[in-house]
């Protein structure tokens, strides 16, 4: 027994030493990226009460949350992402507030999956909410934003994605789909079960043209060229303002001068139901998954009280540094501690020469030498 104690459970992990630096150091240069767009910190509990991630929000599934119960028989969670719990924090301190207001937040996120195919159950992640904004300037800035923190941590291959829930959601309502049977194909296409969705359709035998339109809108992906095509396949309005969302949004990055990191993708889809419109994944190479997630979810703090459109993203920095890692991406700032070795005869001395290069700043580990180094 004792001996299976000095092991972590499977999906949790030790960080120390030279990796735990490089994530201090990264930790930083992201907020401090954040913080120059006058976002401020904001910290939540680790734990909640279930109904803030209950399905009716639209989060991580129940079967996915740590669940627990206080001593007043209440249901808690381990918090699976920061989103709900700041609408919620928002919603309780902000009621009242009509002007944009800027979070940006880190800690660490808990989802109990069984399948981990290589991912970790507990994950550090940062990120920014802009709440009370709902123009195509924000969707811009919040992803301007991302892109210049990825940046600026030395990573420079990578892509952001780009789409619309409303493109998708407009096919839907025009297919005459009910927002379970949505929900359901929604699912099936984002774990890309094309085969559960055709069947899908057909059991509710959806128009052929519909059925077409849906299965094949995970095929609408690339550059910005890719909005004239994505314009020109829907024949809603609903679908055709989500382009041109996308398309202003593209204008304003233009600005920003982060389009080479642009693409554009409308068949993206999400696990998160709370998203409403704009959603965006970010790609590099040496990490199977995104290293960063977001999206508006305007309707989200009307479920804590408060009506107000918001936007946000997340950074997994555990995935941002194994991909830093394998790329070769060189993190400044690791400071190698100095090394001072004393004898009982010259301990004071040391000890002197020790405070004082602390007192300038350098990191110095003071160590009794031991026989075999007294001859250097």
């Amino acid at each position: 027994m004792g001996k299976r104690l000095v092991h972590t459970p499977e999906g949790v992990r030790d960080i120390y030493g030279d990796e735990k630096a490089a994530k201090n150091i990264v930790e930083q240069l992201l907020q401090d990226k954040i913080k120059s767009y006058g976002y401020q910190d904001i910290q939540t509990p680790t734990f909640e009460f279930f109904d803030v991630f209950s399905k009716e929000v639209g989060t991580t599934p129940s079967r996915e949350l740590y669940k627990f119960f206080d001593k007043e028989g209440d249901t808690l969670v381990l918090r699976p992402d920061f989103t709900p719990s700041i609408a919620r924090c928002a919603a309780k301190y902000f009621m009242d507030e009509d002007v944009p207001i800027r979070f940006c937040y880190r800690g660490n996120t808990f989802t109990n999956t069984s399948s981990l195919q290589g991912k970790l159950k507990e994950v550090t992640q940062m990120g920014a909410e802009l709440i009370g904004d709902a123009s195509v300037q924000a969707d811009a800035e919040m992803i301007a934003m991302m892109i210049e923190s990825l940046y600026h941590t030395g990573l420079s291959d990578f892509q952001i994605s780009i789409g619309n829930l409303e493109y998708f959601k407009g096919i839907c309502a025009e297919a005459g789909l009910d927002e379970e049977t949505e929900l359901e194909l929604r699912e099936l296409i984002s774990g890309k079960n094309y085969f559960g969705a055709e069947e899908l359709l057909e059991g509710i035998h959806v128009d052929w043209k519909d059925k077409e339109l849906l299965l094949k809108v995970s095929d609408l992906f690339g550059t910005a060229e890719i909005l004239h095509e994505a314009k020109r396949a829907a024949s809603n309005k609903r679908s055709k303002n989500a382009v041109d969302r996308l398309e202003k949004v593209y204008q304003v990055l233009c600005e920003y001068g982060v389009e080479k990191y642009v693409s554009f993708d409308l068949g993206m889809l999400s696990k998160y139901n709370y998203y409403t419109g704009i959603i965006f994944k970010g790609f590099t190479y040496g990490v199977g998954d995104a290293i960063v997630k977001g999206g508006r979810y305007d309707n989200l703090l009307r479920r804590f009280g408060k009506d107000a459109p918001a936007i946000g993203f997340m950074i997994v920095v555990d995935d941002l540094l194994a991909a830093m890692n394998r790329q070769g991406a060189v993190i400044s700032g690791i400071e190698r501690c100095a090394k001072l070795y004393y004898t009982p005869e010259d301990f004071r001395e040391k000890l002197l020469e020790a405070r004082q290069m602390r007192a300038a700043g350098k990191c110095v580990e003071l160590l009794p030498k031991r026989e075999r180094e007294k001859n250097f």
